[in-house]
Parts: C-alpha cells; sequence; structure tokens
C-alpha cells in the first residue's frame, strides 16, 4: 500500500472529539451495554422458547400416542372383520360340503352327468329329466332355510347339468364360473368372491336383472369310487351376509369396513351410497348400488368439497394409495392419511385373502379421527403464536437499541475520534471492514486503522476481528505486519492500528507488470518463508497465502520489503490451543492456492499447505498467470486435486533456471510429503540457486524508481491512489 505523504486528520467537532449528541448517545450505550453483559434480556427469549419447546414436546407426545392408539384400533376392527370372514367362509365350505356329499344328490349328478354323455342330449332333455326335477325338490327346502338364492350342478365339461333356473340348465358354465369350479374340481370346497351375474335373475323385487352381484360356495360331488364327477354350487347375495358382516365394526360415524378384488373394484356395499350418487360417482337411480360399480380411485382432491375438481376422468385415476399397496400383496396400516375413492383424507389398516382372491380394508375419516389432536394443536399453535409474538416484540426492542448504537458509532466517525487516535480520510472498504488513514493522538504517529463494518458487526464477526488480531500480534517478523493496537470504543467500535505500509501486493504486481525476474522471484519467496517460519515455529498455519495477501514495499531506504497480511483464518496446530473459527471439514482459503489437501480433508492442512500456495505465488510471479485457466470453481477444485500444472518454462515459453523451476514444481506436489517440510528448508533451497543473486539492491531501487511515481521530496511514498489500492486488500475479506 502506498501512502499519502504528511495526511492531517480531519477536523473535530469539539475540543475532546465528540458533539454533545454523540455523547448523550455514548453515555446511554454505555449502560444498556453494561446491561447487556448480565444478559437479562436473554431470559424472556429462553422462557419463551422453554415454553414453545416443551408445548410442542406435548403436542408430539400426544400425537404420538394417538396415532399409535389409533393404528391398534383399526388393526382390532381389521382382524376381527376378518376372523368373522374366515368364520363365514367355513361355514358357508362346510354346509356345500355336506349337500354335495348328500347320498340323494350324488346319485342325482351321477345320474344327470351319464344323462349328458349319451348321444343326443340336448337342453331340453336335461330340463324335463326326472333327475333334475327330483334335485331340486331336494335341495330347495335346505336352501330357503339357510338362506341360498338357487344352486348349479356342472360336470368336468364346466357344463350346467341342473339349476332352478331353466336358462342355466344345459348350458356350458360362464366365465365368471371357472375359477371356484376349478377349486372343486381339483377336490377342494371354496367360496368365490362377488360377481356381476351376466344372466337375467330376479332382484329382491321378483324383477329380472343382468349384473346383479352374486357369489358360490363349490364343493365338489363324488362317486361311490371317491372319483370327482361334478361339483356343486349354491349361489348367495352378496348384499346379505358378506356385507352384514363387513358393516359388524365401524369406527365413528365415518367408518366402514369393505372388500375389493385385485383391481379395486368394490366387492362389498360402501356406506357412502347416497353421497357416492351426490358426487355423481355412482348414478342417481333407486337400483344403484356401489357393489361391483365402483372402483377404489383417488381423485385426487376431496370431491365433498369441489366436485368439480376432477381433472381425469375415473378411469384414468390412479388406485387408492391403500388398494395400490393391497392389490400388491401387502399388509398395513396408515394413520398419517391418504385420500379414498371420495377424495376425503381417513387413516385406514388393509390385508390380501389370497385365498379368496380379495383384499379386506377398514378406515375412517382423518378429520372425525383426530378430532381430539386438532383441537390440542390449536392450543399448542396458538400457545406458539402469543410466544412468537412475545420474541417479536424483544427482537423489536434489540433493533431499536442496535440502531442507537450505530447511530453512536457513525457519530464517533463522523466526529474522527476512535480511543486514542484521530481518524482521517477513509482509504478503503470491504465486506466487513474499513481502514482509515489514522495519527496516534499523542505519538503522532501514521497507522492504518482497521474497524469493524458498522452494519455487520456480530459475534462472529468480532471472534474473527480479535482472533486476527491476537495471532498476528504475537508475529514479530519484520516480513509479517506489526499490529499497534487493538481496542473497543465506549460505542462499541472493534478496531485495531496497524503499520502504514507504502507498497503493492502481489497480484497487482504479477497482473499489471507480468512475470518477473528469477531473482526477484527468490527474493520475494525468502522472506515469505522467513514470515511463514515464525508463524509455522509457534504453531500457526496460515491458510490464505495468495498474491493478494502479500504487499512489495519501500521501507527504511530498502526496496522490495516484503509484509505478509491477513492471519484472519489461520489454524492453531495445538490442539490444547485451538482457536479455529471454522468448522473442522469446511474449504477455507482460496481455491487458485489452495492445496489439494484442503480440499479433500480440510481439517488435516498443516504448515507444507501454506508451502504449496508458496510455490503457486511463485509460479504466477514467473509466468504472470495463475496455476490453472478456470471457467468455474469447481474446474478449479478439480484442478487443484487431479491436475499437474506445466512447468513454468513451457507456460512461459521460454527457459527458466532449472534449480528455481524444480523447487516451484516441488512446493506444488499433490502429496505433501513430497513437498520440502519447512519454510526454513524452502527458504534455504531457494537461497542456494545460481539465479538468487541477480535481483540486487540496485535493481530493486531502478525498478522503483521506475515504475512508480512519488511526490517530490519524498521519494520514499507513494501517492495516495496507492495507498487506497494497499487498504483494499487488507480489509476483512
Amino acid at each position: 500500500m502506498t501512502k499519502s505523504p504528511r495526511r492531517t486528520p480531519i477536523g473535530f467537532v469539539s475540543a475532546d472529539g465528540t458533539s454533545s449528541h454523540s455523547s448523550s448517545v455514548a453515555n446511554y450505550l454505555g449502560r444498556t451495554h453494561r446491561f447487556f453483559r448480565k444478559r437479562v434480556w436473554l431470559w424472556p427469549i429462553i422462557a419463551a422458547l422453554s415454553l414453545g419447546l416443551i408445548g410442542w414436546w406435548v403436542r408430539g407426545k400426544v400425537e404420538r400416542a394417538l396415532k399409535g392408539k389409533m393404528e391398534a384400533e383399526l388393526r382390532t376392527i381389521l382382524n376381527a372383520e376378518v376372523q368373522a370372514l374366515e368364520i363365514w367362509f367355513k361355514a358357508q365350505k362346510a354346509t356345500v360340503a355336506t349337500l354335495a356329499a348328500d347320498a340323494r344328490v350324488r346319485a342325482a349328478a351321477e345320474q344327470l352327468v351319464e344323462l349328458a354323455k349319451k348321444e343326443g342330449t340336448n337342453d331340453s332333455v336335461l330340463v324335463f329329466s326326472p333327475q333334475l326335477a327330483g334335485i331340486r325338490e331336494y335341495l330347495k327346502p335346505a336352501l330357503e332355510v339357510q338362506g341360498y338364492w338357487g344352486f348349479m350342478v356342472a360336470n368336468r365339461e364346466h357344463r350346467v347339468l341342473a339349476a332352478f333356473d331353466d336358462q342355466l340348465v344345459g348350458k356350458q358354465g360362464l366365465s365368471v364360473h371357472e375359477e371356484f369350479l376349478k377349486q372343486a374340481f381339483a377336490g377342494q370346497p371354496t367360496v368365490s368372491r362377488p360377481f356381476a351375474s351376466p344372466r337375467l335373475l330376479p332382484d329382491e323385487h321378483g324383477e329380472l336383472r343382468t349384473g346383479l352381484p352374486m357369489m358360490y360356495a363349490a364343493a365338489p360331488i363324488r362317486n361311490d369310487a371317491g372319483e370327482i364327477i361334478a361339483a356343486l354350487g349354491l349361489r348367495m347375495r352378496p348384499e346379505s351376509e358378506f356385507t352384514e358382516i363387513l358393516g359388524i365394526a365401524r369406527a365413528g360415524e365415518t367408518g366402514e369396513t369393505f372388500a375389493f378384488d385385485r383391481n379395486g373394484l368394490l366387492l362389498s356395499k360402501s356406506r357412502f351410497e347416497d353421497q357416492l350418487k351426490a358426487l355423481g360417482l355412482l348414478p342417481d337411480r333407486p337400483e344403484s348400488r356401489s357393489i361391483l360399480n365402483l372402483e377404489l380411485r383417488d381423485p385426487g382432491v376431496d370431491l365433498r368439497k369441489n366436485v368439480r375438481a376432477k381433472k381425469k376422468p375415473r378411469r384414468d385415476q390412479p388406485l387408492t394409495r391403500m388398494a395400490r399397496l393391497a392389490t400388491g400383496g401387502q399388509t398395513g396400516v396408515n394413520v398419517e392419511g391418504y385420500r379414498d375413492y371420495r377424495g376425503v383424507p381417513v387413516v385406514g389398516a388393509w390385508t390380501w385373502l389370497e385365498e379368496y382372491g380379495m383384499g379386506i380394508t377398514t378406515k375412517a375419516d382423518l378429520e372425525e379421527a383426530y378430532r381430539p389432536l386438532y383441537i390440542l394443536r390449536f392450543a399448542v399453535w396458538g400457545l406458539l403464536g402469543l410466544l412468537a409474538l412475545s420474541a417479536a416484540v424483544i427482537f423489536v426492542f434489540l433493533l431499536v437499541v442496535q440502531r442507537l448504537e450505530r447511530s453512536a458509532r457513525k457519530a464517533a466517525l463522523q466526529a474522527k475520534k476512535l480511543g486514542q487516535y484521530a481518524l482521517g480520510e477513509k482509504i478503503g472498504g470491504g465486506a466487513n471492514g474499513v481502514v482509515y488513514h489514522a495519527q496516534h493522538a499523542m505519538l503522532r504517529r501514521p497507522v492504518a486503522v482497521k474497524l469493524l463494518n458498522l452494519d455487520k458487526t456480530s459475534d462472529s464477526a468480532t471472534a474473527r476481528f480479535e482472533r486476527e488480531v491476537q495471532l498476528t500480534s504475537h508475529l514479530t517478523h519484520p516480513n509479517t505486519i506489526t499490529i499497534y493496537d487493538y481496542g473497543r470504543t465506549p460505542e462499541g467500535i472493534f478496531y485495531y492500528a496497524m503499520e502504514f505500509l507504502d507498497g503493492i501486493s502481489l497480484d497487482k504486481l504479477g497482473k499489471e507488470f507480468g512475470p518477473q525476474p528469477e531473482g526477484r522471484v527468490i527474493s520475494i519467496l525468502r522472506q515469505i518463508c522467513g514470515s511463514l517460519s515464525e508463524a509455522h515455529g509457534v504453531g500457526l498455519v496460515h491458510r490464505d497465502i495468495k498474491p493478494a495477501n502479500v504487499i512489495l514495499n519501500r521501507r527504511g531506504g530498502q526496496f522490495d520489503v516484503v509484509k505478509v497480511l491477513d492471519f484472519g483464518l489461520a489454524k492453531v496446530t495445538d490442539s490444547n490451543r485451538d482457536v479455529e473459527l471454522t468448522a473442522a471439514d469446511s474449504i477455507v482459503g482460496t481455491p487458485l492456492y489452495l492445496a489439494p489437501e484442503g480440499i479433500e480433508r480440510p481439517d488435516e492442512l498443516d504448515h507444507r499447505s501454506d508451502l504449496y500456495a508458496v510455490g503457486a505465488i511463485g509460479y504466477f510471479l514467473l509466468t504472470g498467470r495463475a496455476l490453472f485457466e478456470f471457467r468455474n470453481l469447481r474446474e478449479v477444485l478439480m484442478h487443484q486435486v487431479k491436475t499437474t500444472p506445466q512447468k513454468p518454462s513451457d507456460r512461459l515459453g521460454q527457459p527458466i533456471s532449472s534449480d528455481l523451476e524444480n523447487i516451484i514444481m516441488q512446493c506444488l506436489a499433490k502429496a505433501p510429503n513430497d513437498r520440502p517440510q519447512s519454510a526454513a528448508a524452502l527458504e534455504e533451497a531457494l537461497r542456494q540457486c545460481p539465479v538468487a543473486t541477480t535481483w540486487t539492491k540496485s535493481e530493486a531501487a531502478k525498478w522503483w524508481n521506475r515504475n512508480v511515481s512519488a511526490p517530490a521530496g519524498e521519494s520514499q511514498e507513494f501517492a495516495g491512489g496507492e495507498t487506497r489500492a494497499f487498504a483494499r486488500e487488507i480489509i476483512s475479506r
């Protein structure tokens, strides 16, 4: 940085450097700071947060308990329904097996089987056969007592040999009969799932209709030799006992249990038939029924609230979540909520009965199931709302105090008084810090004062600011910037004073003046090594060595004097003295000068990582270009880990001393063990290079006099513009 010669502090408002307004505000803020230091203001916030957390915890416990209870209830209802169905299925199998084993039924069936085999036996022969009349007369009382609606006897070719309905006799069995007839001829009594009759059958009013729901209980009929010669099927109406069993246990006003097939078709009666007609899911006719007419599809919205919200035809809508899982063979329960065939959020449990090819589910509306929970949630959210309002009031109070605090700080700056330093012109500013040219009030020594940006003051920023000062102040090497003082004003402004440099950063040197002579590069790198050697010796790793953090100066008649800056990211390698503020596994530093281990294993950075950066700086100064060309950060990080950079001579297109080039490339080794093992060793290797003596004091003086102009009579100082440039380099990054 260059400094402006003989800068005088800008005028003061009063003799002591403060205005009456800033003094009164400072006194008020002093009392406020003492109040905050006691942390009294934290207790209301802690109390509010504690009550909120307790309320939230209680709500969570109650919700989990209620959901556990609901899950147990749903499983209990489902298990009870399934067991009731199993008992009913078993009773139907026993009834049909008993009738199929009856001697008169067996005899009639055997005679009908033989009659059907005779040539010329047509449907009429079977209809008017005495065997049919006999079996009808014999079975009619038993079927009426048991509540069956009909029967059929089929031979092994599935031809119907006997039935109450003449239209069925002699006909080949329908496709809907195939499944239960096959099981019967396999030797096992069975009960079919409900299906729609394709033939005309009388309904409960005696009217003939097609599509009526029916079920069959079937069993094999054997001859005296034990051979299966036919099957007996007893027809049932699923709207009666089957649906009634599923409706025995219901959870509240909205609970229902129903059966469905593998295609999601409803096999029992829905509890909400009137509602389904109102929603347009069933035709609004007296004879319309949900059984075998409603598919369990998810409309995507609650149709009770918005009937017109259906965006897809019913056939294109997916099955409900429950139906998809159950038809896939899964048994489960969902107490979080899913949409049913009306789009209503529900909770439910389900299972799949593979033997009968149907699923059974029980469900209840989510709103009814969790009504107590909603009341609790309302109470908890109300409490949290009050707590949030209280926290907001406290926060607003803090904002007001902070605004007054900032006003006091700005007033102090406007008064150009910062502790014992009289501030002059602002010479640089960045995101987190500001640098002023200043003078010590007593010593009249020019200094650069760095202070935290008034709008960015925070605990973390202050901690890093203090850390940077503390680490740097312990270093006394002449190539490390010197910290003179550190403090905080009554208004809460944190600052530190450092030596006022008159130089240019290596970043600007390389970019504006291009490749540098080898001897000069060695001289610069040796001085950097000197500064790092001291830091490494006390256990500090800089972690952000880069051209912008190294300033080249004219000091006390000496030219090319290096000053290493910004120990804000430094890491103490002794775990007992660890003051690191960044996360252990976070990437710190500047990507173009970051060692590979700083990307892959950030917590393993050591002093050899700094030496990698020294090599990268040497590469930059020799070639005028960074290690890698890049388009984005990802490319830079990838190259740093995997790519070996070109040799400086290849990049520059002209020879470079092999000794120097080898040292630079050794510093840039990917593995830390392949690099120089200390800054002192690197400095010694550089010193022994033959070209190390080619850059003399005379050469340095010529360069500075030729390239950097100075005001007349002050050849050792730069103009104010260079001072501002330096300030921009050293402010917080």
